[in-house]
């Protein structure tokens, strides 16, 4: 009987994953493409009305109202709107495929200081939650592994290769720190909570040893990369190089304020370039952070503020009061529910609480390409940049207009079916809609 039903469940998953979308990566472009009449959004601001984008190779070689468009294929983009591909800026898509089933996780190490641990190389190039995200104009996003107290590299990846090396867009851009809580919370009858099996133990102690364990490792690190020649090799230290050379980033996530100051902390000792994830309560210490040219990503703004005193809307405006003390910011959208599709109306939340729509945009494409150190190959439609662009039937920060008709990444047209547009497709013919 056992066997039997083994053999059931393993047919009904054969079907299932037979009847997914099966999307190939999409061939090099061959030939010059011009899209024209539209309104282009630059992605630094700028708003080109009427104008054309012309690119080659997978290049973007001209941008204008009067662009030439001889000798390529013109695709009339008339009433449309034309931007540069979103970014996500923090994402566990390609490591993470159903949330609920252990055999499909491949976010995390086991261990507490995994800096020699590399995201890329567990990429999966093949899931099915990538060509969820292109049709909503996500097109690049940074892979971050999780587990830890250093959790190891992210890469910067492009949405449509056949395998990791293929999507690799900058490799090992950030090492990624999670900093353990300074929350006092307390749990049972007014006591401590159970951390790792201890009683009535002080997580604001408990979290303060580990932050000092971290600048232990730090300072180590230092002092073997100090040396001209060793006797053995330390990938761990070996893997925190970038970061002494301004070659990566620190990616700390944190929330509350004495979190962010402590990160500070770690930027001025060590000299590193740190950006602070998940930053709630950022709007609190926007000066210290700008005068410390400390970046932040902003996880979720769908999302309740951290303290029960604080605004209930704070989230949506946190991100005009970064932006008006001159704070490098990215939007992102982590929530494990809509698996990240929502990042453009995220934007389209910050552009109702004091942003405009083109600063909200920025926060998506040329903020995240800076933090993510991309910008000089994305993040914006300018000439000389990869052509990762979208277009939009309308304002791609509002979900009623946010359809996309086209998307390019470095000048590739995708193919923007999924699973889901292979069920509407389906009950459409059945129930005669279409």
């Amino acid at each position: 009987m056992k066997k039997i039903f083994l053999y059931i469940v393993g047919t009904a998953a054969a079907l299932n994953v037979s009847a997914q979308e099966t999307i190939l990566p999409a061939p090099a472009q061959k030939e010059v493409i011009a899209l024209t009449n539209a309104t282009i959004h630059v992605g630094n601001g700028q708003v080109i009305e009427n104008g054309t984008v012309v690119f080659k190779d997978g290049k973007i070689t001209a941008v204008g109202a009067n662009a030439s468009t001889a000798g390529a294929r013109v695709i009339d983009c008339k009433g449309k709107q034309i931007y540069p591909g979103l970014i996500l800026s923090s994402t566990q898509v390609g490591l993470v495929e159903v949330p609920t089933v252990r055999a499909t996780l491949d976010g995390s190490e086991i261990g507490e200081f995994n800096a020699s641990i590399r995201s890329l190389v567990s990429y999966n190039t093949d899931s099915k939650v990538i060509n969820t995200l292109r049709p909503n104009g996500i097109l690049l996003a940074n892979i971050v592994p999780d587990g830890g107290i250093i959790s190891g590299s992210s890469s910067v990846v492009q949405f449509d290769a056949w395998n990791w090396e293929d999507a690799a867009y900058k490799a090992d851009n950030a090492i990624q720190f999670r900093m353990p809580s300074l929350l006092a919370r307390r749990g049972g009858r007014g006591g401590f909570g159970n951390f790792g099996g201890q009683q009535n133990v002080d997580p604001v102690k408990r979290g303060m040893e580990q932050i000092e364990s971290v600048k232990t490792f730090f300072r180590e690190a230092k002092a073997y990369l100090a040396e001209s020649k060793h006797e053995n090799t330390n990938l761990k230290f070996e893997a925190v190089k970038g970061l002494f050379e301004k070659k990566q980033k620190l990616f700390i996530h944190c929330n509350i304020v004495k979190e962010m100051l402590l990160a500070v902390d770690f930027a001025r000792e060590f000299g590193f370039d740190v950006v602070l994830v998940g930053a709630v309560d950022s709007w609190q210490i926007a000066d210290i952070l700008k005068q410390n040219n400390i970046a932040v990503i902003l996880n979720q703004l769908h999302n309740l503020p951290t303290m029960v005193d604080d605004d209930i809307d704070q989230p949506f405006k946190t991100p005009a009061m970064l932006q008006k003390a001159g704070v490098l910011f990215a939007l992102n959208d982590d929530d494990e529910n809509t698996r990240s599709r929502n990042l453009a109306f995220n934007a389209g939340t910050a552009a109702t609480y004091g942003l405009t729509k083109e600063e909200a945009l920025s926060a998506v494409t040329l903020n995240a390409a800076s933090i993510l150190g991309v910008a000089d190959k994305t993040g914006s439609i300018e000439p000389g940049k990869d052509a990762n662009i979208i277009v939009s039937e309308g304002d791609i920060l509002d979900m009623r207009t946010n359809i996309i008709d086209h998307a390019f990444i470095q000048g590739r047209q995708l193919d923007l079916r999924s699973k889901q547009t292979q069920l509407a497709d389906k009950f459409e013919t059945k129930y005669g809609i279409k």
